[in-house]
């Protein structure tokens, strides 16, 4: 579980005019972020665009990771769904080799219950080979993750360790810090309070910001674990402004923006998603520039 104590990035799935995968560019982010000094990376989630690959496009992409990442860096999966019988399918059809852990979202669309959240989690955990990270984001799934059901899930299976919590909601954090074992990783799902719940006790982020700024944002998370709060707030106000605008008009599209602007790759997007607009475009290039 230290493996996961830190930063973690989300991933991109950079794409070519023709909207197929770059590969090399996919390589070149894989290298950037191993250099920029993260503590591991996140494949297939959210960020990547995942709902819009094909299975033999999900192929490729965790391929061309795992031979960049040349097992320099832990890699977590990202293996979700809100049809709880076909994940599970999916974990025991897929092919887990160098990953070392899962990051699964609560279901979405379905609303279930907190019953019917422990109920999926329960099923996942008892049929995964790897470890677990659950992830709460009602922003996406239209249903909260209570502590109370977290709690319940830290205590009942051992193999998951932790949780990506992006509820936006620092009470909901500490009392989640507060209340889970004392090994279990409460994990940042939200750039923005990163650093406050790591000085709260969490045991660091899954961002998206950090993979455009690996270098600044782990050094802050690093920071923030050893108690040095100044130099960590340093870092984390000079990035304020990148982090409000890349989810200004939606992820990955502002991060794909700035990903543009370093050079590391283009900012194609698969429908439904489409580019940030020419006024954010300007404002992210002018923050690139004088970083």
């Amino acid at each position: 579980m230290k493996s996961f104590i830190g930063t973690g990035v989300a991933l991109i799935t950079p794409f070519k005019k023709d909207l197929s995968v770059d590969v090399e560019a996919l390589k070149n982010i894989v290298k950037f972020n191993i250099d920029g000094g993260v503590e591991y990376l996140v494949v297939l989630g959210t960020t990547a665009e995942t709902a819009t690959l094909s299975k033999e496009e999900q192929t490729l992409v965790k391929q061309t990771i795992i031979d960049a990442n040349n097992g320099k860096l832990p890699l977590v999966l990202g293996v979700g769904g809100n049809n709880t019988l076909e994940v599970v399918s999916q974990l025991n059809a897929d092919n887990l080799k160098g990953f070392d852990a899962i990051l699964s979202v609560s279901p979405y669309y379905n609303k279930p219950t907190q019953e019917g959240i422990y109920q999926h989690f329960k099923m996942i955990a008892e049929n995964s080979p790897l470890p677990i990270i659950i992830y709460n984001v009602p922003g996406r799934t239209a249903s909260n993750m209570l502590p109370s059901t977290v709690v319940r899930l830290a205590n009942d299976f051992k193999n998951i360790i932790g949780i990506k919590e992006a509820a936006g909601d620092m009470v909901q954090a500490m009392e989640l810090i507060r209340s889970t074992p004392n090994d279990f990783l409460v994990i940042s799902g939200d750039d923005i309070i990163t650093l406050p719940m790591v000085l709260a006790g969490g045991a660091g982020v899954i961002s998206v910001i950090g993979e455009a700024f690996p270098k600044e944002f782990s050094e802050m998370v690093r920071l923030g674990l050893k108690r040095e709060v100044d130099a960590a707030y340093k870092i984390h106000y000079k990035l304020t402004d990148a982090i409000n605008m890349i989810f200004e008009q939606g992820n990955p599209g502002g991060v794909k923006e700035v990903f543009k602007h370093l050079g590391l790759c283009e900012n194609y997007l698969r429908l439904p998603l489409v580019n940030v607009n020419e006024d954010l475009s300007n404002r992210l290039a002018n923050f690139v520039k004088n970083f």
